[in-house]
């Protein structure tokens, strides 16, 4: 038997078309993650005005959210379809948010463009984790703030992620993750550091219960060895 894909990211292009139909499941999952993460989020950033760019938004379900909180909103992820679908939603929505294609390892933007990055789901995929963070680094203003998420790379996670949500349950594609990509707290704190970032505290992000649907609802928690959330800042001192 062939070894299954792994970290396949083709999946969010397949998906594009029904993005925001809540007729799949996994991308109903991903859509109930984005409450549960901005509980936390906004514990630590002012979104009113500040120019935020969601770093790998697929569909746009972070990007939207953080534009109907006051934010100046734009998006970037190298699915293109994806892109092309967030784009046609938020319109439909009358929200004034910009998408780009490509890639963290090679953002098209000027340095110091963005006062938040938000990077959700994203870290645990990339070619080039050191890459991409340095690209933060440079397109965030000084004192800029970055917030993301990842996976830790623990043996909970992996049964968590992969046998539970992949296997059994089939919350996720089968071959969403590469386990060998999964990322340890003090790893990633020591990435950030090389990115010239001052890391923060922080949290875990997991199931809180189900709704009507028996979907899962995600909250933040205690626990950071399966799915976590972190913050760092670039120094320096933010000019308003």
């Amino acid at each position: 038997m062939a070894e299954r894909r792994r970290n396949d990211l083709a999946i969010y292009d397949t998906a594009a078309a029904h993005w925001w139909s809540d007729e799949i499941r996994w991308v109903r999952t991903l859509k109930n993650m984005v409450p549960g993460r901005l509980k936390w989020f906004d514990r630590l950033a002012e979104w009113e005005g500040r120019r935020v760019l969601d770093l790998g938004c697929a569909g746009g379900f972070m990007a939207e959210a953080l534009a109907r909180r006051g934010a100046r909103v734009t998006g970037i992820d190298p699915a293109g379809q994806a892109i092309a679908a967030a784009r046609a939603h938020g319109a439909q929505e009358g929200l004034d948010i910009a998408y780009d294609v490509g890639a963290g390892e090679d953002l098209p933007h000027g340095d110091a463009s963005f006062d938040i990055v938000v990077c959700v789901d994203v870290l645990e995929h990339v070619a080039d984790l050191d890459r991409v963070l340095a690209e933060v680094a440079r397109v965030l203003v000084p004192g800029g703030l970055f917030l993301y998420d990842t996976i830790n790379r623990t043996a909970l996670a992996r049964f968590a992620a992969i046998t539970v949500a992949e296997d059994l349950l089939r919350v996720l594609p089968q071959g969403t993750h590469d386990p060998e990509k999964f990322i340890r707290p003090e790893e990633m704190e020591r990435a950030l550091h090389r990115a010239g970032l001052v890391t923060g505290g922080r949290r875990g992000l997991g199931p809180r219960g189900v709704n009507r649907r028996f979907d899962l609802v995600f909250g933040p928690l205690p626990l950071t060895s399966v799915i976590w959330m972190g913050e760092a800042r670039k120094p320096g001192t933010v000019n308003r």
